[in-house]
């Protein structure tokens, strides 16, 4: 599933639910699901379940999968995103079927605020998965940020699909960014995105951004993608 050359940009064609006027007459799913192609998933929580409403990012490699954050909610009776994401692999599955049947998902975040790891829990018990912690030590020792944090960790997923990822603090202090070459996505969690940004360390930041403008220079990207879109005065 190697990708030649640069990543093509696909329309977004979607309009993202924005909840509704009466959260007890809500009649959208509670976790919208967006296929960008084949092998991508974007996600959003139902704003009328959490008025955060985060997007998710589910990511296919021949190897495994990962998962991008896992929302604002911890209980799955109102936030199914194991079950959500368990059916989006099993077509996926079904699509690229694999010898022995075993396909590991990786779960990994932006950081460690709590509308990004609420669902951690719902994975605990899941076969051939690893949850890897959002907070500093954990995730920053994963990536080995720890021993650089101006290194560029990387994580395969098979079939030519290996994701670059960068320390970018600012917003948190255990804050990455993801770059996926497939499809040229700079996956930015809340140090990037259309809204109000909320800067814990502002040196660091300003650093941050100016690794991500420099990154972009040499990266081609179809796409910068935060976790956000904030709401105006205008329904809709």
């Amino acid at each position: 599933m190697a990708s030649a050359g640069a990543p093509i940009a696909r329309p977004l064609d979607v309009r993202w639910i924005h909840g509704s006027p009466s959260a007890k007459h809500n009649t959208d799913p509670d976790i919208q699901v967006h296929e960008y192609d084949e092998h991508t998933v974007i996600l959003r929580q139902n704003k009328a379940i959490h008025y955060e409403a985060p997007f998710l990012f589910l990511l296919f490699g021949a190897e495994r999968a990962v998962l991008i954050d896992t929302g604002a909610t911890t209980e799955a009776e109102y936030f199914p995103l194991r079950a959500t994401v368990d059916g989006l692999v099993a077509k996926w599955l079904a699509r690229n079927p694999r010898p022995g049947g075993d396909y590991p998902l990786l779960v990994l975040h932006t950081h460690a605020h709590r509308d990004h790891v609420a669902g951690d829990g719902q994975f605990a018990d899941r076969p051939s998965t690893t949850v890897v912690g959002a907070d500093l030590p954990t995730a920053w020792a994963y990536f080995g940020f720890d021993r650089d944090a101006e290194a560029t960790a990387r994580v395969d997923l098979g079939g030519g699909r290996v994701l670059k990822c960068l320390a970018t603090p600012g917003h948190h202090e255990a804050a990455v960014t993801y770059y996926d070459p497939w499809t040229g996505f700079l996956l930015t969690g809340d140090t990037v995105y259309p809204g109000r940004l909320y800067i814990n360390d502002w040196p660091a930041f300003g650093r941050t951004v100016e690794r991500l403008v420099a990154f972009t220079e040499s990266h081609p990207v179809t796409y910068v993608l935060g976790c956000h879109i904030e709401m105006t005065r205008d329904p809709g």
